[in-house]
């Protein structure tokens, strides 16, 4: 299921109580999307690493009150009854069995003992398959059959939007473009591989080394030596930034560039620093000027950043003059 999809589901999801498991590979983003719907629909997130947790933890510790035993509830739990969140239990299928056990009830009747989870909070739980070679413990059927499973599949098309929005490195999505197979592509022979993950740890890296032969050494590191050679050999044919830039300055004169990445280059650059005056007024001008399927790229990441490029007159005539490509 795309990660565009599985924000609907979720979405539909939230109104009501029953628990929900997202099946991923590592670093493809499935945290990222609790967050988001938690943000967006303003509830509180409570993370909790369930590898991290001892069988005890959830039940919490007994007292003694008037020579009756009373549980205290734990400390990371939601307490107050009129609080709304998700209650997210990443890595859940690495916890221990006996700590999976331990959610049983949690899970299904919504409380541990004497505690009960506020009616305003939701449960969702993420976790790695065994054939993604994760340190992970095989699910007891009693628990599984308490969640609504979806798997996660990793979508270019979703992760260039989210990138774009993200302000992923320009050289980043333009080389992706051309190779999307290399945005996530599992090596158990390597300790780095492409993934979403690592692909954001490249444009940290490339909007922050000196030079590039010390990004090279780094970039190595996060995502391992075979996407490391061919990305490096696109950066070093890359379109410059300079280049780039003197096209913004003579939007409706300067030279076009010819080649395929070069040109997503420009898209992913234009689409995530359209907040800037220059660069906004500069788009309109460039999309007139590119191939339709281009220029309709570039139209739909211009407006999902900047959805007030739609009054933009070239914009305006694009879409008029291209609407069968865009519906």
């Amino acid at each position: 299921m795309k990660p565009t999809r599985i924000e609907t589901v979720l979405q539909d999801l939230l109104t009501t109580t029953w628990p929900t498991f997202l099946w991923g590979p590592p670093g493809v983003g499935k945290s990222s999307v609790v967050r988001k719907i938690a943000k967006s629909n303003k509830l509180a997130l409570l993370d909790i690493r369930a590898s991290l947790l001892d069988p005890t933890d959830l039940r919490g510790i007994p007292t003694v009150e008037g020579g009756n035993a009373r549980w205290c509830q734990p400390s990371f739990l939601p307490s107050d009854p009129k609080s709304k969140g998700i209650l997210f239990f990443d890595e859940l299928n690495a916890a221990p069995p006996l700590v999976q056990a331990s959610l049983y009830q949690l899970t299904l009747d919504r409380r541990v003992g004497e505690y009960v989870l506020p009616d305003g909070w939701r449960i969702i739980a993420a976790g790695n398959r065994a054939e993604d070679a994760s340190v992970t413990f095989r699910m007891p059927a009693a628990l599984a059959n308490r969640f609504i499973h979806l798997d996660y599949e990793v979508d270019f098309e979703d992760w260039r939007a989210w990138a774009i929005e993200r302000g992923i490195h320009s050289y980043v999505v333009s080389f992706l473009s051309t190779r999307q197979e290399l945005l996530f592509n599992m090596d158990n022979t390597t300790r780095g591989f492409p993934t979403p993950r690592s692909w954001e740890m490249v444009s940290d890296i490339l909007s922050t080394a000196d030079d590039q032969k010390g990004a090279q050494d780094i970039i190595l590191g996060a995502i391992g030596e075979a996407a490391t050679i061919e990305f490096i050999g696109y950066l070093d044919n890359a379109i410059s930034e300079a280049a780039l830039l003197k096209i913004i300055k003579n939007p409706a004169t300067a030279k076009l560039p010819s080649k395929l990445g070069d040109q997503y280059a420009l898209i992913s650059y234009l689409a995530s620093r359209c907040d800037n005056k220059e660069i906004f007024e500069a788009s309109g001008q460039i999309l007139a000027r590119l191939k339709p399927e281009l220029g309709v790229l570039l139209l739909r990441n211009l407006l999902q950043k900047q959805p007030k490029f739609a009054l933009n007159e070239n914009a305006k005539a694009f879409i008029k003059r291209h609407k069968g490509l865009i519906q």
